[in-house]
């Protein structure tokens, strides 16, 4: 018979490194996610942490299993694709967050250009000057500026979503190692996962879906996430594989196993969800979850089941999409318009007013006038020319001096600052004083229409001086029993301190408490056999 090996351990791969050297750890079996506890602890034991062994949490555990099974919870059967997708249909892996599609770029990208009160103004002004009764300039002639202006930011907005649709055509193409009906890890591309198969990721890959861990290369189930990518925080999260899946095996590439999950939502610190297992049911928490964009650190390797994937993850349900970014100036400007528009209607008002008058007063003398006369003296037919009445009239002045008066808005304006926008961001990817040379990145422009936001900063907010020191740390100084140990006298195991045996030990001490107080974890590197942090 075949010897056992551990749950969903990866096929014997030679090139996955061993476990790291762990200090003796004691399980607590009644805890709800099964966390590691050191056999030793230096901290005070917390009084609001307890084990669920009481009624009342008894009581909590049953009323949540009965919700997940009351509602209809997401059901996801362990590796099975068909029973997981068929009935459901869950979304596939697959993301977009690019805007426009070339079916509906041209109406969306004119509708959210049109959100300038300035375009709107000159659109009407362009179809009043077809009408021939107001043509002041040519028909073509009056098109041809707001044309220019459409096209140039229509350009703008479709290079920006041409990056965003290769951006998303790289993610979704990029690999990630899933178990096949053999057992056999095989590397799949990401937009081709769906709910329910379990995957293995490596040391310092990004996850490709929100998944639930199943097994990690620690024998106590333990794995290191760095979760930058969703909460901004660059230090270490720690996650865990509950023993009922450790010690699972997989049988013919099949695993035998349901979870019962809340549906997506946006909460990416909370996680309800049940596994039945051998029979078994186990609670999981948001400690056994693992969210896609975070990044596996110091662990060798991890193993789980997709839960959610695509649109449905956390972070996709956190994002907004895309938006139509505007600056300031633009939003300034808007309302410059509408103090322009009020000028020029005023305007227009007087002068059409007046030519009111001025038909009232001479309307006896308007037969003979070259411009209203009622008969074409060639023919001597009787012809109205350019005469509608006194009412009518007006208004056709009216619209005549709005087209006459369009200047007072320019739309050269808006060309010209299309045109510095597109220039600014070429000179600001080129310029080599913005290159880094740790990151070897250059500078990029994502939104080309808030160039002039750069730099408009009335407040920071920091939450923690790493912000302001770069996350560098530097040990300077140190009082132990009464002696300064700083620069100016020495280190702490100068043969200059001069301090007994008794002092020594109170300074292991102190080092000892000094190196378990900071969040950092040691990583076993893949050279040599020093140990990193």
């Amino acid at each position: 018979m075949a010897s056992e090996r551990p749950l969903l351990a990866p096929p014997p791969f030679s090139d996955l490194p061993g476990p790291i050297p762990e200090p003796p750890i004691r399980l607590d079996p009644t805890s709800p996610s099964h966390r590691p506890t050191p056999s030793f602890s230096l901290d005070p034991p917390d009084p609001f942490r307890r084990p669920l062994t009481g009624t009342s949490d008894r009581l909590s555990v049953s009323t949540r299993e009965r919700e997940l099974a009351d509602i209809d919870a997401r059901i996801i059967y362990l590796n099975d694709l068909r029973r997981t997708n068929d009935r459901a249909g869950f979304a596939g892996n697959s993301i977009r967050t690019a805007k426009y599609s070339i079916l509906t770029f041209l109406p969306r990208n004119l509708f959210e250009q049109f959100h300038r009160l300035a375009y709107v103004y000159f659109l009407a002004i362009a179809v009043l000057n077809q009408l021939p009764q107001l043509a002041v300039f040519g028909r073509g002639a009056s098109l041809l500026p707001l044309a220019f202006v459409l096209f140039v930011t229509a350009l703008k907005d479709a290079y920006e979503d041409f990056r965003r649709h290769r951006s998303d055509r790289l993610e979704n193409n990029r690999t990630v190692h899933t178990l096949n009906e053999s057992g056999q890890f095989v590397p799949k591309r990401w937009k081709d996962l769906k709910v329910g198969e379990v995957i293995r990721v490596s040391s310092s890959e990004t996850l490709p879906a929100d998944m639930v861990l199943l097994a990690t290369s620690d024998p106590t189930g333990v794995a290191y996430v760095q979760t930058i990518n969703l909460d901004g925080e660059t230090n270490l999260k720690t996650r865990y594989a509950r023993q009922e899946t450790l010690s699972k095996m997989p049988q013919n590439g099949t695993i035998d196993g349901v979870i019962r999950c809340e549906r997506p939502n946006r909460n990416i610190y909370g996680f309800h969800a049940n596994l039945e297992i051998n029979g078994k049911r186990v609670s999981l928490g948001p400690a056994n979850i693992v969210l896609r964009g975070c990044e596996l650190k110091n662990t060798a390797w991890a193993v789980g089941v997709v839960v959610y994937a695509g649109k449905e993850t956390k972070v996709m349900l956190n994002s907004s999409g895309a938006p139509s970014k505007r600056s300031r100036l633009e939003s300034h400007m808007n309302g410059e318009t509408l103090i322009l528009s009020a000028m020029l209607v005023t305007l227009c008002l007087v002068v059409s007013i007046l030519n009111g008058i001025w038909l009232v007063v001479h309307k006896s003398e308007l037969t003979d006038m070259q411009y209203f006369r009622l008969k074409d003296y060639s023919t001597g037919v009787t012809k109205n020319y350019n005469y509608y009445g006194v009412a009518m009239t007006v208004f056709i002045i009216f619209l005549m001096a709005v087209i006459v008066f369009q200047i007072m808005i320019p739309i050269s304006l808006y060309i010209s600052m299309e045109l510095v926008r597109l220039g600014q961001a070429y000179f600001m990817t080129r310029d080599s004083n913005l290159y880094d040379e740790s990151s070897k990145s250059s500078f990029n422009c994502r939104a080309l229409n808030i160039n002039e936001d750069l730099g408009q900063i009335k407040y920071v907010f920091s939450d923690k001086t790493g912000t302001l020191t770069e996350n560098k740390m530097e040990f300077q100084c140190a009082t132990i029993r009464g002696v300064d140990y700083s620069a100016s006298t020495g280190s702490l195991y100068g043969v200059d301190a001069g301090y007994s045996v008794v002092g020594k030990v109170f300074i292991l001490f102190f080092l000892f408490g000094l190196i378990l107080k900071v969040t950092k974890a040691p990583k076993k590197l893949l050279i040599g056999h020093s140990i990193d942090y």
